[in-house]
């Protein structure tokens, strides 16, 4: 049977790039699109409390997803510098680790939410008109946690092999069945918030369980056996997992931990602010998302090089995600400021929301060009192997910066709304220009590849 794992050490660069990157754009945005829905139908059914209530509490749940994540990105690593090597019977044991390791870790997240889900409202401010709602869907979307997490290990698993198609597949499935129980269960039965929350879940877990039929019937085609014996897990692999994974997870978690606090600042002004800054972060995940895709194809591309022993085409795979990063990062900038209040009013009937809209707008355009420069430099950082770096740029980003400068701007500067926007909007050159200065040094040349220790 023919392999359906991409080789990236050869061919032309810029065209693996665009058409790998392509699948993941289209995988993001249907992601975001996923928990978008909820946030549109619930601002138009339930109102801007609700609205509130639902991007709250998304984001603890996104948290303990991107802890597992950091995991699965661990383990896309490892995959693709396996592949890129040709061991595959390494490959093989990694991947048997992975979805061993990730589902345990998620049913541990799983139940720490649920306990200490009231403990967690009341840190981050929840306004008193959403908080009943909040606590409905952070237990629904909790308890599904599993699922979440499964999704997102089996893209990784496939991405990491070279296939960005299937995933989107999936997503797409999860998307088109939350759009219709979101519209049944909300809308017309009048369920609520706890509605949009069912309508996730039962998406998410529809998602994933035909990503693991999907994985089994094509099994000789990736090189995947599904053999008892790869469901064992491997202590060697278990402790690469955890020594890439923990600052890969740690990354991930700081940032959306500043969030939070964010949120939580936020949440003081009113639920007004907080209902305009929820569908502000919402759109600006999606326009974040597409161009992130870029990053995702990046990553294994300079991952499979990096195995090869090829420092040169790694380094052009970086300098192309800068080129294709710019020509998206102009494109969404002018989306912002010409349609701006009309993409808010997708979400939003509430004039105010409306009204804060503008603010939103001026302050976050600053953060597009430091995210331009990461879709590069922050794959080469993942692909390398270089996860402690990573977590060190991330916890400058979500604590130092994230955190710090919304705390300046908006309180001590007494710049309100605007003041806690702009410093989520600046935080990112806290990882872009250490990471730039990273790849144009060349200390990575001496770092020995992932591939040689398995």
């Amino acid at each position: 049977m023919k392999t359906l794992s991409k080789d990236f050490t050869k061919g032309n660069i810029m065209r693996q790039l665009i058409l790998f990157s392509l699948p993941f754009m289209a995988s993001n945005a249907m992601q975001v699109l996923y928990s978008t829905i909820d946030m549109i139908i619930v601002g138009h059914y339930v109102g801007t409390a609700g609205l509130s209530a639902v991007s709250q509490s998304s984001q603890i749940v996104n948290f303990a997803t991107m802890l597992c994540l950091g995991f699965s990105n661990a383990g896309q690593v490892m995959i693709a510098q396996a592949l890129g090597a040709k061991k595959n019977r390494e490959m093989n044991d990694t991947v048997g680790s992975l979805l061993w390791f990730v589902l345990f870790l998620s049913l541990l997240l799983s139940g720490a939410i649920l306990l200490a889900r009231t403990p967690i409202l009341e840190l981050i401010n929840i306004p008193p008109e959403s908080h009943a709602m909040a606590l409905q869907y952070l237990v629904i979307c909790a308890a599904g946690l599993i699922f979440t997490a499964g999704y997102n290990l089996v893209s990784a698993v496939l991405r990491g092999m070279g296939d960005a198609k299937s995933p989107f597949l999936f997503i797409g499935i999860a998307s088109v069945i939350n759009l219709v129980l979101d519209i049944l269960f909300t809308g017309v039965w009048g369920w609520g918030v706890a509605g949009a929350a069912w309508a996730t879940i039962i998406g998410q877990a529809a998602s994933f369980l035909f990503s693991l039929i999907y994985l089994y019937k094509k099994k000789e085609a990736f090189g995947f056996t599904f053999g008892r014996e790869n469901f064992i897990p491997r202590k060697k692999y278990i402790g690469m997992i955890l020594g890439l994974g923990t600052p890969m997870a740690i990354q991930s978690g700081f940032i959306n931990i500043s969030m939070l606090f964010v949120n939580a600042m936020i949440n003081n002004v009113g639920v007004v602010a907080s209902a305009t800054f929820g569908v502000g972060v919402r759109i600006d995940d999606i326009v974040n998302k597409i161009s992130q895709g870029i990053q995702y194809a990046a990553m294994p591309m300079i991952s499979q090089n990096i195995g090869a022993g090829d420092q040169k085409r790694a380094k052009q795979i970086v300098h192309r995600a800068w080129v294709l990063s710019a020509a998206l990062t102009v494109f969404f900038m002018l989306l912002y400021v010409l349609l701006g209040k009309q993409l808010f009013m997708l979400f939003s009937d509430d004039p105010l929301v409306h009204e804060m809209s503008a603010t939103f707008i001026r302050a976050i355009l600053w953060m597009f060009p430091a995210f331009a420069v990461m879709r590069g430099t922050g794959a080469f950082i993942q692909g390398i192997g270089n996860a402690k770096l990573g977590m060190v740029l991330a916890i400058l980003d979500g604590v130092a910066l994230r955190i710090g400068l919304s705390f300046l701007f908006g309180i001590v500067l007494e710049m309100g709304f605007f003041g806690f926007v702009l410093g989520y909007g600046l935080a990112p050159y806290g990882y872009a220009i250490p990471s730039l200065l990273y790849f144009l040094s060349g200390i990575w040349k001496r770092r020995r590849a992932l591939a040689e220790k398995m």
